[in-house]
């Protein structure tokens, strides 16, 4: 098993810089259920964030991205169960998907509540809003 970085999965994705995009094609396509790529928590936040922010796609082709690495025999992801929540969620609610995997592993791990300034977060996941709002 390989771990796949952010920048090679945004490669493989968006196919955005063509000597890049061609050497990330070639690993991704060369995973198999025998030989699978690793995608860490910290890569799928930072995909998503990159895929919304930097390439402005919009959360319904982001879900679908996220729903075919999920699906994936060719890929394994961290703590793929809250993944799964926090992508349920995700679908039905305005937080981000960074928010909802905060409030689905907060809530795994028998935190008694999770505290934001993020308004959205706070009324779409239930979280404890403090002070001044941000967005």
């Amino acid at each position: 098993m390989i771990a796949i970085d952010t920048n090679v999965l945004v490669r493989y994705l968006t196919e955005d810089d063509p000597v890049q995009s061609q050497i990330a094609n070639e690993v991704l396509d060369n995973l198999s259920p025998d030989e699978p790529g690793w995608i860490s928590l910290v890569v799928l936040v930072e995909m998503v964030w990159a895929l919304r922010k930097t390439y402005k796609l919009g959360k319904d082709r982001i879900v679908r991205i996220l729903d075919d690495l999920v699906a994936s025999r060719d890929i394994v992801i961290e703590d793929i169960q809250n993944v799964q929540s926090a992508l349920t969620l995700h679908r039905v609610c305005s937080a981000g998907f960074a928010d909802c995997l905060l409030a689905v592993s907060a809530q795994a791990a028998g935190c008694i509540k999770v505290v934001t300034f993020d308004k959205i977060a706070a009324c779409d996941l239930g979280l404890e809003l403090l002070g001044s709002p941000t967005m």
